[in-house]
């Protein structure tokens, strides 16, 4: 089995490519150790000192870190993902359903006569933006409109990367504002 990386516009964060589907359906992150719990491989990958989330895409898995050089790190993050594949092993505990994670549906807001405004927004999101951002090893989702501001949640190597601010603000919100005029501004949540 080949394991590719990849760098990401997060220093802390590397995105590993199995060659193999990671995930069938949405993307999960696992922030803590405690929600890793879902997932053998995450846990094996938070027993890496230094390792700080794990993030699994439809065909990556992006490790943010704290401390620690990547070089030191690596080797150990590569066994945990081959071990863990060539064990057969499923990534996720028994019962556990790859949507369980994502619950980002019952978190939106949005007054309903802004319903036709959202959809375009999702839909630019959807087609435009989250392709672009799972290359980098992360995921965008939609959370809410409110007085023409657009608040989006950034997952993977997206949270807590230094150009996310340039992201969401030059590229996401100048898009957004273009095909949707009621968007004033968007911002992170």
């Amino acid at each position: 089995m080949f394991i590719q990386t990849e760098a990401t516009p997060n220093p802390a964060t590397l995105k590993f490519i199995p060659g193999r589907v990671v995930l069938d359906g949405s993307p999960m992150e696992f922030a803590s150790r405690e929600s890793a719990s879902r997932s053998p491989l995450a846990e094996k990958l938070f027993d890496v000192p230094g390792v700080t989330s794990v993030f699994y895409g439809s065909d990556f898995i992006t490790v943010t870190k704290a401390g620690g050089e990547w070089q030191q790190l690596k080797p150990a993050i590569l066994g945990a993902i081959m071990e863990h594949y060539m064990s057969g092993a499923p990534l996720l505990a028994d019962g556990a359903a790859a949507g369980d994670a994502d619950l980002d549906d019952e978190d939106e807001f949005f007054d309903e006569a802004d319903a036709e405004t959202v959809d375009m927004i999702k839909d630019l999101i959807e087609t435009r933006v989250r392709p672009a951002v799972a290359n980098d090893g992360g995921d965008i989702t939609f959370r809410g409109f409110k007085d023409g501001i657009v608040y989006l949640n950034m997952k993977g190597a997206c949270s807590g990367c230094p150009s996310s601010t340039a992201t969401l603000q030059h590229g996401i919100q100048n898009l957004l504002k273009h095909f949707v005029p009621d968007v004033v501004e968007v911002r992170p949540m």
